[in-house]
């Protein structure tokens, strides 16, 4: 009996807590659907900051993915590709799919992670594909091709937190109108850098500290400009970059790298037992300035530490 009633108490439980999330999403689309008006609306702006607004992206990219394309000619390209979603809850791409009717493919290395995506209920609702694999510079196009197709594409948004310039760099079945990239903000804003290429890079396996990955967004930026793009701004917590097909991108204010760097705030670093430290601001690459780096300008991999790092 006692375990009768406890199953009928969970079933209970999963559907009360099932219905509260549920009537929280409904609230925010809502609530990011009048924040929309109001970013469509927006004209010569500054700054991409002016856009922000937050209902599943980690930060303020719904609202400035929400003034793209409103001022990107977008056309029937309306399709993206995002990797590294991890299990789609908090996703560039997500407000997109439900608000806007977009289809996608999101790729995430955790089999785990895709399953629960497969399971919520957004996958049937709509046309969202979801892979599981580990994304490199060698398979990349394939998987793309594979489930997307080539040619024009909507939004391409990359985010492995190690290879993303590389796997950029790669890409060459699509041709996104709009690309989204996480870069790394302890390099600084002067250094055009990325980790050397290691197609099975992890994070915290390459340095404990966390701080050890991706790219400056002055490599993003050289590498935007051999694919013919505008970089178009940074968001205010400083971690994406955004760029635009330059054939497309008339109708917005253009920056360079050190003109739209921002510094990001958050404070991620660990000890070698896994424990947060909170270092903040230059005093970060200090903890990695031993690790080797790659200057995307000279082809030359040297050691951190020999950046300058009062220039960083």
């Amino acid at each position: 009996m006692k375990s009768f009633i406890k199953n009928k108490l969970n079933i209970l439980k999963t559907f009360l807590v099932g219905g509260v999330e549920k009537k929280q999403n409904e609230t925010l689309i809502l609530l990011g659907g009048l924040h929309c008006s109001r970013v469509r609306a927006l004209q010569n702006i500054q700054s991409l900051n002016e856009a922000e607004f937050k209902v599943f992206s980690q930060w303020g990219e719904d609202g400035i993915i929400q003034y793209l394309i409103s001022n990107v000619e977008i056309d029937d390209n309306r399709t993206f590709v995002e990797f590294g979603v991890e299990d789609y809850n908090e996703a560039n791409t997500r407000f997109l799919l439900i608000n806007d009717n977009w289809r996608g493919l999101i790729m995430d290395g955790s089999e785990e992670n895709i399953r629960k995506v497969q399971h919520d209920p957004i996958y049937w609702r709509y046309h969202l594909t979801a892979v599981a694999k580990f994304i490199t510079k060698d398979n990349i196009n394939g998987l793309i091709a594979e489930y997307i197709g080539a040619g024009d594409l909507g939004i391409l948004s990359i985010d492995v937190d190690g290879n993303d310039y590389w796997i950029w760099k790669a890409i060459d079945c699509v041709f996104p109108r709009i690309v989204i990239c996480e870069y790394n903000s302890v390099f600084g804003a002067k250094h055009a850098v990325t980790v050397p290429y290691d197609e099975g890079f992890v994070r915290t396996d390459a340095h404990y500290s966390n701080l050890y990955w991706g790219a400056s967004l002055a490599a993003f930026c050289h590498l935007a400009r051999e694919k013919g793009y505008d970089f178009v701004g940074s968001n205010s917590t400083g971690c994406n970059a955004f760029f635009v097909r330059n054939d497309l991108s008339t109708k917005l204010r253009k920056f360079t790298p050190e003109e739209g760097y921002v510094e990001s705030k958050y404070r991620e670093s660990r000890d070698k037992d896994y424990s947060m430290t909170f270092v903040a601001g230059k005093d970060r690459i200090k903890v990695i300035q031993d690790k080797l780096i790659f200057d995307v300008t000279t082809g030359k991999v040297l050691p951190i530490r020999e950046l300058s790092l009062d220039k960083v």
